[in-house]
């Protein structure tokens, strides 16, 4: 489960949304909560893309700390009994 932040409590703000109507009849039915559902899948969402950023911003720098390990190891290989 996500871990709430400071944001969680964030005031609330009213919004227009479209969904299918038989989605939406058969979340009423269930008696789904619709505004908490949209708040968790956006918090996915948004954590999925802010990874995304960071790896494609990072990209370079990953790349070579793989090469130099590849070269030249990492530090503990002496150590590792594995």
């Amino acid at each position: 489960m996500p871990r709430r932040s400071a944001t969680a409590t964030a005031p609330k703000r009213a919004t227009n949304v479209s969904i299918r109507g038989d989605l939406l009849a058969a979340a009423r039915s269930a008696g789904v909560n619709l505004s908490a559902t949209l708040e968790r899948a956006l918090a996915h969402e948004l954590g999925a893309a802010q990874r995304r950023k960071w790896r494609e911003e990072n990209r370079d720098a990953i790349q070579a700390y793989n090469e130099h390990i590849e070269k030249h190891g990492v530090f503990s290989d002496d150590a590792r009994r594995f």
